[in-house]
């Protein structure tokens, strides 16, 4: 059996986090933008480091596990 958990969670945060598709940390002149569709270098690593974290806390801390087939 395939275990599904990781690619499901990593795709979904992928999604989620991309800076400027629904918010933005830190905008342009503001703090938090939503649907602005640009970035900046900040963004992107802010979200990185979002993605890390939220990632390792779902794989590593509660082990989501999806299993199919």
């Amino acid at each position: 059996m395939a275990d599904w958990g990781p690619v499901v969670i990593a795709t979904v945060l992928f999604v989620l986090l991309t800076p400027g598709l629904l918010f933005q940390l830190p905008a342009h002149g503001r703090i938090v933008g939503f649907g602005t569709m640009h970035t900046s270098g900040v963004a992107v690593l802010v979200h990185a480091v979002i993605y890390f974290a939220l990632i390792t806390i779902f794989l590593i801390a509660i082990g989501v596990h999806i299993y199919a087939g």
